[in-house]
């Protein structure tokens, strides 16, 4: 993924994030929001429940899902996001899975592990000083 692409899936990924969990570092916030639009952005298909979805409602679906998550407070890494709401349905208990065109269906536990470590590896993952290590400012408290 090139560094321009990365950069715009992830400002547009801030957009759409539900409020913030104030025990949440905004580097976490900034990783899930990565992965949520990546998602949405990607044009692959979401295997959920014995049917395929397209990315658009794939995006949407783990966006209400990890609304719900965090509200309770059960999501503190873009890992605890993966495990939680991304690899498996919580009504079936079935693994989602990932077909992109030109590759072989993936479990989407694999496809959202490698695409943040792709991530954790860009420039655009490294923070700011002033936000290593904290939590939320009261500016970003409101993503």
């Amino acid at each position: 993924m090139n560094g321009g692409r990365a950069l715009m899936i992830l400002f547009a990924g801030l957009a759409f994030l539900p409020p913030a969990n104030a025990t949440q570092p905004t580097a976490v916030q900034t990783e899930i929001g990565f992965l949520l639009t990546y998602v949405g952005t990607s044009g692959c298909d979401f295997y959920r429940n014995g049917r395929w979805y397209d990315s658009k409602r794939a995006e949407a679906h783990l966006r209400s899902k990890y609304a719900t998550i965090s509200a309770g407070g059960g999501i503190d890494t873009a890992e605890d996001f993966i495990e939680k709401a991304a690899t498996k349905s919580s009504f079936s208990g079935r693994a989602y899975e990932v077909r992109c065109t030109g590759a072989a269906i993936e479990s989407s536990h694999d496809w959202l592990t490698e695409a943040l470590s792709q991530y954790r590896r860009s420039p655009q993952a490294d923070p700011p000083e002033s936000e290593r290590n904290e939590g939320p400012s009261e500016s970003s408290a409101h993503l």
